[in-house]
């Protein structure tokens, strides 16, 4: 993996990780993953209001996970996914570290049903 410094990271990756922080941010996500909707029609599961709603996707349009058009009097959003992409590329660099990491986890484990194996064999 390459190291770069933290200041050479995208801001739009921060932005994007920064509006997948929040939990109604990730649902609305998922419900626009079934297709495109309206304001209302993405408010409807939610306690909360539809300006929330509104502040909600303006952060994740801001970050270029949706787009949104006007068509007529709605304002229908929808994903949009190449900075859903960036992220994932910037995580699947991690993927290394967490298998090296899982291995080695799977090697202390095993060595402790071993251990515990051969105590139980002397009782």
């Amino acid at each position: 993996m390459e190291r770069i410094s933290y200041m050479e990271s995208a801001p739009d990756l921060d932005a994007v990780f920064s509006a997948l922080a929040h939990p109604a941010r990730r649902a609305i996500l998922s419900r626009l993953a079934d297709g495109e909707a309206s304001v209302n029609e993405i408010a409807e599961p939610f306690e909360m209001s539809q300006p929330a709603i509104s502040k909600h996707l303006r952060v994740l349009e801001k970050a270029g996970l949706i787009e949104r058009d006007i068509d007529q009097q709605r304002r229908p959003a929808r994903l949009s996914a190449q900075q859903l992409a960036a992220a994932v590329a910037w995580l699947n660099e991690f993927k290394a570290f967490w298998h090296t990491s899982f291995d080695q986890l799977d090697g202390v484990l095993e060595k402790m049903q071993q251990m515990e194996a051969k105590g139980s064999d002397h009782e």
